[in-house]
């Protein structure tokens, strides 16, 4: 099966998860799914992932998602740059999300990062998603 915007869908996935309050989701792995998963977990989104190999060229990511008294952790999780219109910002114009409680997850030359860590490192780059 080929997607015309694999980020995209595991975001949907993570978004569908918990509406329907799964503990897992389960979607197709990459690497710069990867690092989005590792700073999802780092900020505190996602309890954890893992990667599950399923056949001898296949694997899949299994993310364990997290809830707060009953209630999901990522309120709002939204993709900014999609395949038709890709959106980039320079270091001095990264958009906070609600005044700083949430995160902006950008692809930077230095590597997936946060909106936070993007302004101290002083380096722009392309707005993958925002999540509150």
């Amino acid at each position: 099966m080929s997607f015309t915007d694999p980020i995209g869908d595991m975001i949907s996935r993570i978004r569908n998860g918990q509406m329907r309050s799964l503990v897992k989701v389960e979607m197709p792995a990459s690497s710069f799914k990867g690092k989005i998963l590792e700073v999802l977990k780092r900020e505190g989104f996602i309890l954890n992932y893992t990667l599950e190999k399923t056949d001898k060229t296949k694997t899949k990511f299994l993310i364990d998602l997290k809830y707060n008294s009953g209630s999901p952790v990522i309120n709002y999780i939204e993709r900014i740059s999609k395949p038709g219109r890709r959106f980039y910002s320079s270091a001095q114009s990264i958009p906070k999300i609600k005044n700083g409680l949430g995160i902006a997850i950008l692809s930077t030359p230095k590597g997936v990062m946060t909106d936070l860590e993007a302004r101290k490192s002083k380096v722009g780059g392309e707005i993958i998603c925002k999540v509150f």
